[in-house]
Order: structure tokens, then sequence, then C-alpha cells
């Protein structure tokens, strides 16, 4: 096993910070045991949810049974974890481009291994995560004192990185079954650090934000990032450790890529995009499209802009979708604090074959009143968003993943200070609104979108002409530059 700790790009930790990475892996080993010893049976099977709609095969860890066994030729896992929803979303992207080019995505969930010390740290982690998210938007203290600074400036440093090293040795037993020669594109670092320390050959490590973090290193991988901001702040590590300058990254371990994008989004921009400026043309319904995490995390941001579109909605001027995720509470909570909203709601609820359904429809004919989604499976829930996104009009999101999706997008306040680069470059290249940090900010977007001639019609040209500069390609790049490995 490597030793990635010690120095990073060429620059040395210091003995504080590499004994306190050292620590921070002896804490977890204690708590949750150390199982490198271990060879825990792998098996694939096909993915019952997104496996006909993405060509995905699930590569299951510490279980027995009939495996479809690894196409090693063709073959390209993507190491993922469920923090939020954004990974899974990426990774949809990945395993959507590698299925487009002929190649047969494995789903590699490493947070999805109860008995393995693996999913065990990860688990720990998301959960302390999670809760910091949560009291992030109830305390304005917490938020501004510690989690805007831990999201922004501490996950930026390299002993950061170190920590993260040292505690992704404990997660490299679930590969050891895996073969070494099959590509793998990690969308969460933790992935690609524990596939370099089990000794995958090919890893990529598709960096997902605008940010640039030194929390996103896996050295030994290509790394790949979705704007040429990002390219320059990982290429001199800039911020990394204070004002120091430090050596850079070399250059063929970064790769500009584009955003990451699925196949069935990027292959259909033209046709969307005309239909969404023929429905403002022609005074349909504007749908609007919410998509809420799965705390509950800025509902209440959420319920203004809901009574803000109910007379509309009456009146045939709006249309809303609302994706809850896998969380109905929120659901729940909103209808509970809105009275009427239920009144003029559908509900597809845990009925895949019925969302795709309505998906279709969609696209074509015509939508009014509020269409509610919630799915208690992950991937349904995700990839819900995904397949409403193209009959929307305008998505209303927080600044994360989503910034990049090619869709007219208006962006409410941002959870951590990271994810506001996410909205500042959406707005250069015009396929997104300014990052709207108030309520009252938010509406009046919301009121451009209806009443202004051009705006929206405006990000639809933005859109298609981004298009053709490449900008929605990062997923077909990265899963390019993960086969070509293969062949050096």
């Amino acid at each position: 096993m490597t030793e990635k700790s010690k120095v990073i790009f060429g620059n040395k930790i210091s003995d504080k910070d590499y004994n306190s990475a050292v620590k921070s892996k002896q804490k977890y080993a204690k708590k949750f045991g150390d199982d490198s010893n271990k060879s825990y049976p792998t098996r694939v099977i096909r993915n019952e949810h997104i496996g006909d709609i993405l060509g995905v095969q699930d590569i299951r860890v510490d279980e027995e049974g009939e495996s479809l066994g690894f196409d090693e030729k063709n073959g390209i896992i993507v190491g993922n974890i469920r923090m939020g929803f954004g990974h899974y979303r990426i990774s949809m992207a990945i395993a959507s481009a590698a299925n487009a080019l002929g190649y047969t995505p494995y789903w590699m969930d490493l947070n999805s291994y109860p008995n393995t010390t693996c999913t065990k740290v990860i688990s720990a982690q998301n959960d302390l995560y999670s809760m910091g998210s949560r009291i992030s938007q109830k305390s304005k203290l917490f938020n501004k004192l510690f989690w805007e600074p831990m999201n922004y400036e501490g996950f930026r440093k390299l002993s950061y990185n170190a920590s993260d090293e040292k505690n992704a040795e404990l997660m490299a037993t679930v590969f050891k079954n895996v073969p070494k020669n099959i590509p793998v594109i990690g969308t969460h670092v933790w992935p690609a650090q524990a596939a370099l320390h089990a000794g995958m050959k090919y890893v990529v490590n598709a960096i997902p934000d605008n940010w640039p973090m030194a929390l996103h290193f896996a050295e030994g991988s290509i790394h790949t990032v979705q704007t040429h901001y990002a390219y320059q702040g990982y290429r001199i590590l800039n911020g990394m450790r204070g004002n120091e300058v430090l050596n850079p990254m070399p250059d063929k371990d970064l790769k500009y890529v584009g955003h990451y994008i699925d196949h069935e989004l990027v292959s259909n921009i033209e046709a969307d995009c005309a239909a969404r400026v023929e429905r403002k043309k022609s005074g349909s319904p504007m749908r609007f499209l919410l998509t809420i995490g799965g705390a509950g995390a800025q509902k209440e941001i959420f319920g203004a802009i809901i009574k803000e579109l109910l007379p509309k909605i009456r009146e045939g001027k709006a249309t809303l979708y609302v994706n809850v995720g896998d969380y109905k509470n929120v659901w729940d909570d909103l209808t509970k604090e809105i009275p009427g909203m239920a009144d003029l709601a559908v509900t597809h609820f845990n009925d895949w074959e019925n969302t795709r359904a309505f998906t279709e429809q969609a696209l074509t004919g015509e939508v009014s009143g509020i269409h509610a989604f919630w799915h208690e499976n992950i991937f349904e829930a995700v990839y819900c968003t995904n397949l409403l996104m193209r009959s929307c009009d305008v998505l209303v999101t927080k600044p994360s993943e989503l910034a990049f999706y090619p869709v007219p997008k208006l962006f409410i306040r941002r959870i951590g200070g990271h994810e506001q680069w996410g909205a500042i470059h959406s707005a250069e290249i015009g396929d997104g609104t300014l990052e709207c940090r108030d309520t009252a900010h938010t509406l009046q977007m919301i009121d451009m979108f209806l009443n202004d001639e051009n705006y929206l019609s405006d990000m639809c040209a933005n859109i298609v002409r981004n298009k053709e500069n490449g900008v929605y390609d990062g997923a077909y790049e990265a899963v390019k530059i993960a086969m070509s490995l293969k062949q050096e």
C-alpha cells in the first residue's frame, strides 16, 4: 500500500498534520475494526431500477449468489457513495455516457456494504455532514462561524487531504476481488482513493465542484474538472496552504473535460430548448421543477416559492413539479403548511412506471397543476429529477451538482460556501441565474421568468451554444480518458 499522506504532489506534509492523519485512521479502526485481511465475496447483478435505462450493473460486496461476471474488456466501474444526491447523480451521468459509448457501466457504491469497515467509516462521516448541514439551516451563528468556513476553507487545506488518504486505506478492501484492470471513475474522492490503495490500475477522479479544494485529491489518478476556473485552481493548488506557493499538479494528472451530464439530456438539448421557447411564445403554463433535499433544507424558501406560484397555477400561468426524493415527510410537511396545495396536486408516489410514463407524456403533451414525486428507492428518487428536467422550463435548486445541468436554472441560497461558485459559473455561461440568497430575490427571479419576454429564451439559446462548444461533454470525456488508460 503506497503512503499518500506524507507528500502530496511534491508538497511535504508537516509531521504534526501527518500524525493527526494517522490518529484519524486509528480512531476509525478502533471504532469499526480493520478488515484489510478479509476477502469478501463479490458478485455482479443487474440494477433493477436504472439497468434498463442506463445499462447499469451493480457490484455487490459481501454477498453470495449467482454473478453475471465482469466484462474485463468493455467494463468500467463508477465508484461512488451516497452522500446527499449529488454524487449519485454524477455517477448516473458517467454511467449514461459509458453506456452510450458502448461500454458496460458497473455501479460500486462504497456506502452500501454494511458489514465492511469501508461503509461504516463512510456512513459515520456522512452522518456528521448531514447533521452539520441541517444545523446550518437552523442556526445562522453555526453557519457563519463553523459550517461555511469548514466547507469553504477547511476542506481546501492539504492537511485535510492527508487525513482522507489515511482513512481511505480502511476502504480499499472492498476492491480486493474486483479485476484490477477494469478502469474506475470515482465520483467522490473516497472511491478514487480507495481504488488506488487497492491497486486498481486505471483510476479517474471526477471532481464535482467549481471551488478547488484539496479534499478532492487522489494522487495517482487522472483528475477531471468541469470548468476552466477549477482547472487553474487545482493546477497550482491555489490557497491550499494559506498564501504559500506550492508545487503544482503535473499537467498529466489534471484534465478539463466539461460538465458531467447524462447522454439522454445532452443528446436532446436542442429539442428540449426549442420546446421551452415554444411554450413561452404560446402562453402555455411555465413549468417549474423544485428538487428538495433529503433533510428538507431550505424548506422555508421552497414554501415561499410554492405560495407565490399557487395563484399562477390556478390561473393556468404556471405548473409545478415537486420532487422530494426519498423523503415523503418533506411533502407531508409542505402540504400541512401551505393551504390549498394538496387540492391542486397529483401524486406520483413510489410508482416508477407511472413516473416514467408521466415524464414521457410531458415532453409533448399538456401539463397543469402540481405534480409531486416521491420514491423510496434512492436510484428512482435521484433519477426522477433527471427525467423531469427534459420537460421542465425552469429548475429551482441550490447551486450544487445541478448547477452544471443544461436546463434554465433559478438558484436559491447555497448550503456551504463552496457551492456559490457553481452559481457564478452558471451565470457566466448564461444557463442559470445568480444565487438568490434571500426569499425576496428568489421571488423576483420567479417573476422575471414568468413575465419577461426574453429571460427564458436567452438561457435556452445559451444552452444550445454551450453544447456546440462542448461544455456539456464532461461525462463522455471522463469515460474516454478512463478507457484510454488501458491503451497506454
